[in-house]
């Protein structure tokens, strides 16, 4: 079942579109079509948007053996630059690809094309990936039901063992959104010389979810029922039957995923991550909560925290608090990510953060 939703609508429609939380927490489940490979990965090229210097930096295509299939990635390699630090970058819930696009929005932002275009012209090297089933990274018989959380977990530790094996030896992970939690998991045994969250959630998913419909559109009864639901799924067990208006998010097929994911406490991870790390979060993320980067840097002290003013939850600059631009620039490649979230990222990575 493909969970599809009318964007501009998602407050006030919530539940009638049948697409609750599927762009505030995306689910990071893969539709039938796009793991039967009807979704392209963005054909976007490093000369195709303003800000890109491709004299400054070169670009090769990466691939990583995984049973059943491999998956697919781009390497940004800073001309110049003997030995560069590479910052592995992990995409966001659902069918977002490497660029941080997704087929559930009618049109492109390319946030994390972007980001890496700015890493790569401040001579640091960048590594972005297309997830399991997403776009190129497509697993022969790969079924909803047979995904569960640890598998992206897997994903990173390949990737950065893959890194280490092209002769990179500075090596840092960057994880956006659900990206951040796929990376802090993979930070506790993978040596790494830096962790990087970018709008990573700072609470055990259930109680995002849990939030997240509370404010959302729709009857108290169905509201109840989804708590109910979570509850259940907490506990390891399904939800044979779920109520239609429900199947975007408790379908039977996605259920093993979300028991798997439900069972990870960001703070209890952060707290326990043995290397250094930067929290980057802005002001006007719609999905991501400031409370979220307070609660994460609270767990772990020593971690540096950055509070970016006016930047949303695809690293966009916004004018206006109002949703309408917010929304729009999920949908457009011609805003650039924020300098006020590169700058910090770069000298973390450089060991000059102040």
């Amino acid at each position: 079942m493909r969970n599809t939703c009318n964007f501009a609508n998602m407050n006030k429609n919530w539940f009638s579109h049948g697409c609750m939380l599927s762009m505030l927490v995306t689910l990071p489940i893969v539709s039938m079509q796009i793991l039967a490979g009807q979704t392209q990965h963005s054909q976007v090229t490093a000369g195709q948007f303003a800000s890109v210097q491709p004299k400054l930096f070169r670009q090769q295509e990466a691939e990583l053996v995984i049973s059943g299939g491999s998956l697919r990635g781009t390497l940004f390699i800073p001309n110049g630059v003997k030995r560069p630090p590479v910052v592995l970058i992990i995409a966001g819930s659902g069918p977002t690809d490497r660029d941080g696009n997704s087929p559930m929005l009618p049109g492109k932002n390319n946030s994390l094309l972007q980001l890496a275009d700015s890493l790569a012209t401040r001579g640091i090297a960048s590594l972005r990936y297309d997830k399991r089933g997403v776009a190129k990274s497509q697993i022969k018989g790969l079924k909803e039901e047979q995904m569960v959380f640890s598998d992206g977990v897997d994903d990173v530790i390949g990737w950065i063992r893959w890194l280490r094996q092209q002769g990179f030896r500075k090596i840092f992970i960057a994880g956006h959104s659900e990206g951040s939690l796929v990376g802090l998991i993979a930070a506790q045994t993978e040596k790494i010389n830096g962790f990087i969250s970018i709008a990573g959630v700072g609470r055990p998913i259930d109680k995002v979810l849990r939030e997240q419909i509370g404010v959302g559109a729709g009857p108290d009864s169905l509201k109840k029922l989804a708590g109910r639901y979570l509850d259940t799924l907490l506990m390891g067990q399904r939800i044979v039957k779920p109520n239609p208006m429900l199947l975007s998010i408790f379908r039977p097929s996605v259920q093993p995923y979300m028991i798997s994911w439900l069972g990870y406490d960001p703070q209890v991870l952060m707290r326990s991550l043995p290397t250094r790390a930067i929290i980057l979060q802005g002001t006007l993320d719609l999905q991501v909560k400031e409370t979220d980067a307070h609660l994460l840097a609270k767990a772990n002290p020593k971690a540096k925290l950055v509070i970016i003013p006016q930047m949303n939850h695809v690293l966009k600059k916004i004018e206006t608090t109002g949703s309408a631009e917010n929304i729009a620039s999920y949908s457009n490649p011609n805003l650039p990510v924020m300098a006020a979230l590169v700058e910090p990222i770069c000298s973390f990575v450089k060991g000059k953060f102040n």
